[in-house]
């Protein structure tokens, strides 16, 4: 099993809402586990659905970025929602 790199650079999509109010936009972090954070802890639970985390040729959807988040090896420490 390859492990995953959380200090990688990585993009973050978030989803388009349908009455497009977010201003939520495109977002580049120093790090996928920063990126993470950012999409589970501070982004609208409603909007992980529809986001794509880009880590440099993979794209992960909101399922996998969760999972990600609550894996052992995520190396930040969490916030409670």
């Amino acid at each position: 099993m390859t492990t995953f790199d959380y200090s990688a650079g990585a993009g973050l999509y978030p989803c388009k809402t349908v009455r497009r109010t977010s201003r939520l936009r495109y977002k580049r972090f120093d790090s996928v586990a920063e990126a993470l954070r950012f999409a589970i802890e501070d982004m609208p639970a409603s909007m992980l659905r529809g986001s794509v985390l880009e880590v440099e040729e993979a794209r992960y959807n909101g399922q996998q970025m969760q999972k990600l988040y609550e894996a052992d090896a995520y190396p930040l420490p969490r916030r409670g929602r």
